[in-house]
């Protein structure tokens, strides 16, 4: 049986809680970094990781910043939920545990943190595994408007625009992901369940900051984290990836419907698409299965790109 190890490193912003599955060895290949998004947490991903880690590879599960055990180094630091930070929060994590190259694997935010570390950072990246496609935001585009039936999926990012949605992520938070999860997730009968064994997450005291922060920004509400920006540059011209990927897509996401998914158009080096039917957006929940094969997919050695 793979037991997880609840460890925690430092980094130069964060202290970042992680779960970690195998242990590492001669032959495992390279480690394999698995990012929750927004509202979940590493819980999302302990049928995978066992997978995994029972396929002899070292799994590293961190808690994104503002969820679970991660903090903040110091409390005058800016609580930015943007793009670029989660992107060199991950850089930051491999540095911080000395590894070189990883294959990263998320969804939601954390799928928009791999996709930002192998657009910017392609050495540091084996392989990809993108639930959703390239998740990169145009904050410039972010002023256009989608379908009305798009733009009411969306309502919770309007109401997180206003004080009112603050208040109400403050003081109905587990009552408000609860319902995220359900509407995301809507033919997963086993979201009302497991949300319990995630909801502590959502206690974090910088949590509702991050959150809001995130949602704002990007729509270009307010502005970034100064330290961040050079990135929020260099993403802003929508940096393609060229790195070995895996687009998971989702045929019964509750927020994204698939035929806004698994756009291949960034992806410029080997890049599978792989449509799952029935699947909600919390996609290493539901299908385990099918996020621990798209994982065991890429290249378990180091990868350099040409």
């Amino acid at each position: 049986m793979i037991f997880r190890a609840q460890k925690s490193v430092t980094t130069p912003v964060l202290d970042i809680a992680y779960e970690q599955f195998g242990e590492f060895a001669a032959g495992a290949g390279v480690p394999v970094v698995l990012l929750h998004g927004f509202p979940y947490d590493v819980r999302a991903f302990d049928e995978v990781a066992a997978r995994l880690a029972a396929r002899g590879r070292v799994v590293l599960v961190p808690y994104l910043r503002g969820c679970g055990p991660t903090a903040f180094r110091d409390g005058g630091t800016m609580r930015s939920g943007q793009q670029a930070a989660l992107g060199q929060d991950l850089v930051d994590f491999l540095d911080a545990l000395g590894i070189g190259r990883a294959v990263v694997a998320g969804y939601d935010w954390g799928g928009r943190a791999a996709c930002v570390a192998a657009a910017l950072w392609p050495g540091r990246v084996a392989g990809l595994v993108t639930g959703g496609g390239y998740l990169v935001q145009d904050i410039a585009g972010s002023v256009e408007p989608v379908s009305p039936e798009a733009e009411r999926n969306l309502w919770y990012q309007h109401y997180f625009h206003s004080e009112r949605g603050r208040r109400g992520l403050e003081r109905n938070r587990e009552e408000l992901c609860a319902l995220l999860w359900r509407l995301w997730s809507p033919t997963w009968a086993g979201a009302g369940e497991e949300f319990g064994a995630s909801a502590a997450s959502l206690h974090n005291p910088d949590f509702v900051d991050v959150v809001v922060h995130s949602y704002r920004h990007r729509f270009g509400l307010v502005a970034g984290d100064p330290r961040y920006q050079a990135l929020e540059d260099r993403l802003a011209a929508g940096p393609p990836i060229a790195v070995p990927t895996v687009v998971l897509v989702s045929g019964a996401d509750g927020v994204n419907p698939a035929d806004v998914q698994g756009d291949t158009g960034r992806f410029r080096g080997p890049c599978e698409v792989t449509v799952l039917p029935g699947i909600g957006h919390n996609v290493p929940q539901e299908a385990p299965g099918a996020f621990a094969d798209a994982v065991l997919a890429l290249p378990s050695q180091a990868w350099s790109p040409a």
